[in-house]
């Protein structure tokens, strides 16, 4: 990460700590593919919506047990990286924020988030084999594929590819669950591959009736030896079992035989379960699981149809959507077809639809159409939750057109017959799934086209009594009143209690350090140069101290001590950083003389730094000062130039 980015996001971050309660509020942090994930001991403690106002975030809710934050693909990890770092979570893993997170959750809450998580770990190898499955059925439809001899050969290896995952899934699963469940992750690929085993009758095979099948007789009971091609419910049943035994049997064993007998009870046991209780109890629940479903496609007709579709993005809001891959994988092993995949799909675009309409609506507006057009690009890779938190939920009435929309297009899905060959991916790249018989490509464009249409016109009518002008974000002030620093001193109890004084007409602020007073397009960095992080002035220091340039209190000091952020008594935020890429040095050379919360009178000491060895390190020692939420109504007036000291006034903040 170069030090531009990275000082963006110590702001974000920053932001976030206070927003969030502080530091003393945070329990644990971790994030998915778009969202940040904070765990607080108290999540009323929380600014929702101050938050939603945070640079770069496109959105943010509460589902359950966490406060997630939309923040993107890829973007999300490295404001993880850096808020992490800033609040010693960073080598936290995500088996403790769970654990601390499951506290807070009912038990099917638990059941159902754990059951999503073993499939975010596999999906990149699902989509592998669902992306492989449909270009291998788009390729095997073309004649000059199947007139040419080497793009015969490469479609049928893409084939054997696609069919090879999909074949040993039930293994990746027995390995994601077991290590999830929190044992060892290879005894999960023992079992898994019991259930594959070739000494068992294929299990499809035995469905036709095309094997024969040996039955075994184990305390009275008859067990059939036919093996778990397809066992997406099994494998997540063993895998949970797998772990549960083998952490009992490493408690249980004694240390010295430990090593040889506790791998070998876990998978006795495990293989002794599988084949007479978990093998034919998972058999029953997945058959009812898809008997449910087709049911459902049979007997509700279109209605079940609409339906599912038009509600299915409400499952997104909770996080929990990642649990339909073991239903779909379920159904393709059953029934060879995914209805489920198209009528997701329907219900994504139908979402961007719904941004688009709002995008229409407040065209004029820059942040909306910041916020909506990136949006609606990760809708049409399948990616909704910068469109649901950033837009469609924030503002209500998108949401509400966007459903309508899904429900359209999964009427659509029902009278055509639409089905996909896989799944794990949707929108644009899902049409490669879609099952070609009847139109089947066509249809997939029909129904999203209907989709995206129903979002956007349905978001346009009920925009037209239910849109309403977003609520202007509060002042920097009013944020300055609800600081929750980490400190549980008497101070920050009175600032905590205390509105910021009313601002006067000229608010002076003082020399912060001794030296050389420059401009901050001066400062060589040009994050700093080029006020990414907000206006200011920076100084060439003469020794290494950096004092308090008015009356306020410490609201955050970095965990590297490099820098800290300070809100004047009139609620003016500023952010004091010794040094170019000092961040580097993990506190090294820097002495705090004060912490999260304490307030502080005008040039009392607040960080000492070893200014000759940080510079014999390599690094630039140059003092930005930055007022990181300045409103538009105020601006900088710099009070002098040159040699400074700190009983100086130096810049003057204006109406």
């Amino acid at each position: 990460m170069d030090a531009n980015k990275r000082q963006r996001y110590e702001k974000i971050s920053i932001e976030l700590t206070r927003l969030v309660g502080g530091k003393e509020n945070i329990q644990g942090v971790a994030h998915c593919a778009t969202r940040l994930r904070i765990v607080l001991k108290d999540n009323d403690l929380a600014d929702l919506k101050a938050i939603e106002d945070v640079d770069l975030a496109k959105g943010v809710f509460v589902a359950g047990d966490q406060v997630q934050i939309i923040f993107g693909a890829g973007l999300v990890n490295d404001v993880y990286e850096v808020f992490a770092d800033q609040n010693n979570m960073k080598n936290m893993s995500l088996s403790d924020l769970k654990t601390v997170a499951n506290k807070k959750m009912n038990p099917i809450q638990r059941i159902v988030k754990a059951l999503s998580d073993v499939f975010v770990d596999i999906m990149p190898g699902i989509l592998a084999a669902a992306l492989l499955t449909g270009l291998s059925g788009v390729l095997g439809n073309l004649e000059f594929v199947k007139a040419n001899d080497t793009l015969f050969g490469i479609n049928t290896l893409i084939n054997i590819s696609s069919g090879a995952i999909f074949g040993f899934l039930p293994l990746a699963v027995a390995y994601s669950a077991c290590k999830r469940f929190g044992g060892r992750p290879i005894l999960g690929i023992v079992i898994g591959c019991i259930m594959l085993s070739d000494s068992l009758t294929n299990a499809y095979s035995a469905a036709q009736g095309t094997a024969e099948v040996t039955t075994l007789h184990i305390f009275g009971m008859g067990v059939d030896l036919v093996g778990f091609q397809g066992g997406i419910i099994v494998a997540l049943l063993m895998g949970f079992v797998t772990a549960k035994l083998d952490i009992f049997f490493e408690k249980k064993v004694p240390e010295v035989i430990r090593l040889l007998v506790s791998p070998l009870l876990t998978t006795l046991v495990g293989a002794l379960l599988l084949f007479t209780i978990i093998g034919p109890a998972g058999r029953g629940l997945s058959s009812g699981i898809t008997n449910g479903l087709v049911w459902m496609t049979q007997n509700l007709g279109v209605l079940g149809y609409a339906v599912f579709s038009g509600l299915q993005q409400l499952v997104v809001i909770t996080g929990l959507h990642h649990i339909f891959g073991a239903i779909e994988a379920q159904l393709l092993a059953d029934t060879g077809r995914n209805f489920i995949n198209p009528l997701m799909s329907v219900a994504i675009i139908a979402q961007g639809g719904a941004v688009l309409g709002y995008l229409l609506m407040h065209r004029k507006e820059v942040k909306t159409r910041e916020l909506c057009i990136p949006s609606f690009i990760s809708v049409l890779f399948g990616i909704t939750e910068p469109a649901l938190f950033g837009i469609n939920l924030r503002y209500r009435f998108p949401i509400i057109g966007g459903c309508i929309g899904g429900a359209l297009g999964g009427i659509i899905v029902y009278f055509t017959n639409l089905a996909a060959l896989g799944f794990g991916t949707t929108v644009v790249p899902g049409i490669a799934l879609a099952d070609p018989a009847g139109n089947g490509y066509m249809n997939y464009v029909i129904a999203h086209a209907v989709a995206i249409a129903g979002g956007f016109l349905m978001t346009l009518a009920l925009g037209r009594f239910m849109d309403k002008a977003p609520e202007e974000a509060a002042s920097p002030a009013g944020a300055s009143g609800n600081l929750q620093p980490g400190s549980s001193s008497q101070a920050e109890s009175a600032a905590q209690s205390q509105e910021p004084q009313e601002a006067p007409a000229k608010e002076p602020f003082y020399g912060y350090a001794n030296g050389q007073l420059i401009a901050m397009e001066d400062v060589k960095d040009e994050t700093f140069a080029n006020k990414v992080l907000g206006d200011g002035v920076a100084i060439i220091p003469s020794e290494g101290k950096v004092f308090a340039p008015a009356d306020g209190t410490v609201t955050s000091v970095f965990d590297t001590k490099h820098a800290l952020c300070f809100a004047s008594d009139y609620g003016t935020e500023i952010l004091i950083h010794i040094g170019v890429d000092t961040v580097n040095l993990q506190g090294k050379y820097f002495t705090a003389h004060v912490k999260d919360g304490d307030v502080v009178k005008k040039g009392q000491l607040l960080i000492a730094f070893d200014k000759a060895q940080i510079e014999k390190a390599g690094y630039d020692t140059t003092i930005p000062m930055i007022f990181t939420d300045l409103p538009d109504e105020k601006r900088l007036e710099k009070s002098r130039e040159g040699k400074v000291g700190v009983k100086d006034e130096i810049l003057m903040v204006c109406r």
